[in-house]
């Protein structure tokens, strides 16, 4: 049982303004400093560099549309609730998970795995066998619409190095490409959030909240639909393609 008062490193404020990780708000940050550096900075507790700055940029860029399929979720819900935009972007975000734009967690831990490894080209190998038995999807790993590569993955790459990063993850990911391609016996591609995993560990983002920056990424593009839905409204004839589409068999049918 926790007995100490809790303390937070992260923000506090009193009559005279905020102080958010040492540094005051409108002094400090405001007009100072971009986004993408507010992002590094509030949840890491480090400025980043220049270098890191643009890596995290090609991150957020990645992910920001997903489709009409990712978006589909929110745009439902804000036909139902049109008072209710928070609802509708929360939505698209419950289907950011470790099947669908979110599995950079599991691929960033299996990269820390390697990088700890004694012999990482033996225990990537163990990583694929032990999805391939239990007949479950490799994380990062194929995509249903870019064939034989995922185009997005390069670039972000190319990015990183081009930056100058350790190179430690990146240099992971290929050893797990190698060890994918080995066991199931032809290339699989390595998709965007698996590239998207080896940049963020590059950054020094652990795994278990790499997840978050997905939903950072999907933020933009969820309310990009919505603006659209508001427009050019879709969710209902979309709604009516998937009532016509189902059929029913149940009893009586």
């Amino acid at each position: 049982m926790q007995t100490e008062k809790p303390t937070t490193l992260i923000s506090t404020f009193d009559e005279k303004g905020s102080t958010i990780r040492g540094k005051n708000l409108v002094d400090d940050l405001i007009g100072e400093v971009s986004f993408t550096d507010m992002i590094y900075f509030y949840i890491l507790g480090r400025m980043p560099t220049p270098a890191q700055t643009k890596i995290l940029d090609a991150v957020l860029v990645t992910l920001v549309d997903h489709g009409m399929l990712g978006a589909l979720g929110a745009r439902l819900v804000y036909r139902n609730s049109p008072d209710s935009i928070q609802g509708a972007v929360a939505a698209g975000m419950l289907g950011v998970g470790s099947q669908f734009g979110g599995v950079m967690e599991q691929v960033g831990r299996h990269l820390d795995e390697l990088i700890a490894a004694t012999d990482p080209d033996a225990k990537a190998r163990e990583i694929v066998t032990a999805y391939r038995t239990t007949k479950r999807p490799l994380p990062g790993f194929g995509h249903n619409d870019f064939r034989p590569e995922d185009p997005r993955t390069p670039k972000l790459l190319a990015v990183a190095e081009a930056a100058g990063v350790p190179g430690k993850h990146i240099a992971a990911l290929r050893t797990l490409s190698s060890a994918v391609d080995a066991v199931i016996g032809k290339h699989i591609t390595i998709n965007a959030t698996a590239g998207m995993a080896a940049l963020l560990g590059e950054l020094g983002v652990p795994w278990k909240i790499m997840r978050g920056f997905a939903l950072i990424s999907r933020a933009p593009g969820l309310v990009g639909h919505i603006y659209e839905e508001q427009q050019r409204p879709a969710a209902g004839y979309i709604g009516r393609l998937a009532q016509e589409s189902v059929a029913y068999a149940g009893e009586g049918s």
